[in-house]
């Protein structure tokens, strides 16, 4: 692998396991401190903002319920895609970039976890007047889909830094950078 490639997956591979991590972390704690029962609740700041026990075998933020293995293979085909349309299309050196595309595949990946795991999502951030209860790995989606379109919209249509491939680099005369 040559550095420029490298280079392109040192923040998404540093990102995409700490949203992991904290998004299992953070439902063990729920399921634990709730009960594993669904509905349960625990106020935070008054009624504004509760952590609210719920199985979601919907997507994000419980929407289309009751088709958990449509979504797990959808989720799953979709992070690849994700991933290789940061390698092929995105403007994969931009560091903001390259933050956004390790939270969304790493959230993508926590709530996969859940649906292999136990066949639903769980699901326990309660703002009330927000109209469903998501999780970390919802909220890094969300924030990281939003956070790149304003990037690819003020920034526009970059011009990708080619990375060849061995064989182009070693074809066209030129050093592999290792």
């Amino acid at each position: 692998m040559t550095s420029a490639m490298r280079n392109i997956w040192i923040v998404p591979g540093i990102v995409m396991p700490i949203v992991v991590i904290a998004d299992q972390l953070t439902k063990f704690r729920i399921y634990d401190l709730l009960g594993g029962v669904e509905g349960n609740s625990i106020p935070l700041l008054g009624d504004w903002l509760k952590f609210t026990f719920v199985k979601n075998t919907g997507v994000a933020f419980g929407m289309f319920q009751n088709f958990p293995y449509v979504f797990t293979i959808t989720s799953i085909l979709i992070s690849i895609g994700a991933l290789y349309f940061y390698r092929t299309q995105l403007p994969n050196q931009n560091p903001l970039v390259q933050l956004t595309v390790g939270a969304i595949v790493g959230g993508a990946i926590g709530n996969i976890i859940d649906r292999l795991r136990i066949g639903y999502v769980i699901d326990f951030i309660h703002v009330t007047w927000f109209p469903g209860i998501f999780n970390i790995a919802d909220a890094c989606i969300s924030v990281g889909v939003v956070v790149l379109a304003l990037v690819l919209m003020l920034h526009g249509e970059q011009p990708k830094q080619a990375t060849p491939t061995t064989g182009e680099a070693l074809a066209n005369g030129g050093e592999q950078n290792s």
